[in-house]
């Protein structure tokens, strides 16, 4: 699994022509891309890395606290995106062979959300498959990559 991980002061998404389906105020915008090979131990090993990342600042400035310690609540969009693993090293026209089909991504998708709730984490969502609108205001700007074990 790989995911695009911004802290942001607000973050949404719309489906189907700007209906507005999930907002979040200040917290995390993840894109979650699932890959053939993931399992459910890399939905779980990375819900648990990302919702203890130390990216946010305490009162010196400092980033050290996570989400579930700098926001009350804690939130997280959570949006799904197949394109994090595209592959582009050949050609103009990027591969994405490494991208789990829905049958397999959905599930894991899921479990990772369900496992960002578990750690008491306020969870938004886009749909799974859908043409989608992202719109945020990146606060830093902070953007990290995280990937699962495996990756």
């Amino acid at each position: 699994m790989i995911a695009v991980v911004q802290r942001v002061l607000r973050a949404e998404v719309r489906v189907d022509e700007n209906n507005l389906r999930e907002s979040i105020g200040p917290g995390l915008m993840i894109l979650l891309g699932v890959a053939l090979d993931d399992l459910e131990s890399d939905a779980d090993f990375l819900a648990g890395k990302i919702s203890s990342l130390r990216i946010f600042e305490d009162s010196e400035g400092k980033m050290n606290l996570s989400v579930k310690e700098a926001r009350n609540p804690p939130a997280a969009l959570i949006v799904s995106q197949f394109t994090l693993l595209g592959n582009s090293d050949k050609g103009r026209r990027p591969s994405y062979s490494d991208a789990a089909p829905p049958e397999k991504a959905i599930p894991l998708y899921e479990r990772f959300c369900q496992k960002m709730e578990e750690q008491g984490i306020i969870v938004k969502t886009g749909i799974f498959g859908a043409h989608m609108e992202v719109e945020l205001i990146n606060n830093g700007p902070v953007t990290l990559i995280v990937r699962s074990q495996k990756a």
